[in-house]
């Protein structure tokens, strides 16, 4: 693991499973020296990631809000198969909500490179209606794309725009189908995210779809966070990962749910 964002992304996820970590074990982990690891520790603290101890590091309290670019690498090649899944779902012409996240980041990619939707030229193949910077940056680009950008106070952690001027716009459109990226989804709870901003952003824009897809990995499900996006009632398909065993997705086709495994 030679590449250092591959290595931060690591301890990271280690540190996010373990709460805390010592230098020794991460060297062991990842097999590579522990002055490495010291170092590797050193430049995620001057990041304000984590919290040097002697001897190792903790994770800093906001946990859930590391920056996008660090939770890219986690199940990233389920993620690639979900979000070839979901964009598979979507119909020339149809106008698309996504938030933002990693999953829902795969899906605008995805779309965006679909070869049918893409050979037109510079002819709008399809509608694209985010409130993620990083989505909307990778898709202006795209002529095929017609981009919508909600207003709204971005959040660093997830490069979200939330607030009162990100919700007004979507009062006034109409979306095919919203693809919501959540951090956790169980069948009591339906979606849910650790921050209550984001979560409002992302109900508004299932409330405006006339098909909901919920996008998360395995790891996601049968799990809740702080703030509720929606409930199951309102979730039309879940598109997860094949390690989702049938005990995790039984429940979701029980309460209505379409369950797509990729």
């Amino acid at each position: 693991m030679a590449a250092p964002q591959a290595r931060w992304s690591a301890l990271l996820e280690m540190l996010t499973r373990d709460g805390r970590i010592e230098v020794e074990a991460a060297a062991e982990e990842l097999r590579v020296s522990a002055a490495t690891i010291r170092r590797d520790l050193d430049e995620l603290a001057r990041q304000q990631m984590v919290t040097r101890t002697h001897g190792g590091a903790t994770l800093n309290a906001i946990a859930y809000d590391l920056p996008l670019r660090y939770k890219a690498a986690r199940n990233a090649p389920e993620k690639e198969r979900i979000a070839h899944a979901a964009a598979g779902l979507v119909k020339a012409g149809a106008v698309v909500g996504l938030n933002g996240g990693t999953t829902t980041t795969e899906v605008a990619r995805a779309l965006a490179t679909r070869a049918d939707l893409s050979s037109g030229g510079a002819e709008t193949a399809v509608t694209v209606v985010t409130n993620a910077l990083n989505i909307a940056n990778e898709l202006v680009v795209r002529r095929h794309v017609k981009l919508v950008v909600t207003g709204g106070v971005a959040r660093p952690a997830s490069y979200e725009l939330i607030g009162p001027l990100a919700t007004e716009l979507l009062a006034e459109i109409a979306l095919d189908q919203v693809f919501i990226g959540v951090d956790a989804i169980d069948v009591a709870h339906g979606a849910t995210a650790h921050h209550e901003g984001e979560a409002s952003i992302n109900r508004a824009l299932a409330r405006r779809a006339q098909q909901v897809v919920a996008v998360a990995d395995s790891s996601k499900l049968d799990r809740r966070a702080f703030a509720r996006i929606c409930p199951v009632e309102d979730i039309d398909v879940l598109v997860t990962d094949k390690a989702a065993s049938d005990e995790l997705t039984d429940s979701f086709t029980a309460a209505g749910v379409e369950v797509i495994r990729a």
